[in-house]
């Protein structure tokens, strides 16, 4: 497939593709994907189009050249390849969650778990008030094709403080105000899920008082970390691993002098 509007799209777009690239390696990295499943799109900042996966495509083949432009409809822009088979769930997020402006979709282990369960994670922990804030919630089943998960999205998480749904039966889907964030909602999301699993092996969860919760996600949300030019950098801006230091040796003494002897003696 190959977009015929590609004319004169938003100076952003390159800068989009190259970070949604990158961060499809986070999801490889923090193991909430496995072969080709799970997607990352993010919104072209002021105008009506997004970029996203092209469908089908191992992570390790994945590049800023293979990601797909599209707009809020899902119809393809520029690119050369199919979209990802989630492009109109996605897309639908963006046009009825007009401050979203990055969507992510994995089939974490742990999350998925409950999914298969339908049941909620119950908020039970200081991460998950931080994070979500609340529970995280069930969205209904509904099949791959059409727009009929990002209806389910969106009418679980209107209103809802949780980024991170669980659609029944299937997965995670995790919305933020960046790409970056969401792919964090869904980095934590699998964590909490796995710890409050094996919580429940030991017995029930303690509750969490909801007045807490409240203090605590307004704390994270407005107080926690540095200010905005201050932030860790992107993905693809972060520098390597720093170098670890060289031990420092501590000098060898000098050898004592060998003992002076006579012409002819044996030391």
């Amino acid at each position: 497939m190959s977009g015929s509007r590609s004319q004169g799209l938003p100076a952003a777009v390159p800068a989009l593709r190259q970070q949604v690239s990158d961060l499809h390696q986070e999801l490889v990295r923090y193991g909430l994907v496995v072969w080709t499943a799970g997607n990352v799109s993010g919104r072209v900042p002021g105008h009506d189009l997004f970029v996203i996966k092209p469908s089908g495509v191992a992570y390790d083949r994945l590049s800023p050249g293979t990601m797909i432009v599209c707009d809020l409809d899902g119809e393809v822009v520029e690119g050369t390849l199919s979209p990802s088979s989630d492009t109109a769930a996605h897309a639908y997020v963006y046009r009825h969650m007009p401050d979203v402006g990055g969507v992510v979709h994995t089939h974490s282990t742990y999350a998925c778990a409950w999914a298969a369960r339908g049941e909620p994670v119950p908020c039970v922990l200081t991460a998950m008030a931080d994070e979500f804030g609340a529970e995280i919630p069930v969205g209904p089943f509904a099949l791959i094709g059409d727009d009929s998960i990002g209806q389910g999205i969106v009418e679980t998480l209107t209103g809802h403080r949780s980024p991170a749904v669980l659609m029944r039966n299937h997965g995670v889907f995790t919305i933020g105000q960046d790409a970056r964030a969401a792919v964090k909602a869904a980095v934590m999301c699998e964590d909490v899920a796995r710890t409050v699993h094996v919580s429940r092996q030991l017995g029930e969860p303690v509750p969490m008082d909801p007045g807490d919760i409240d203090r605590l996600h307004a704390r994270y949300q407005n107080v926690y970390g540095q200010p905005a030019e201050s932030a860790e950098p992107a993905p693809s801006a972060r520098p390597g691993p720093p170098v670890p230091p060289v031990p420092r040796v501590p000098p060898v003494p000098p050898a004592a002098p060998a003992p002076v002897t006579e012409r002819g003696d044996r030391p």
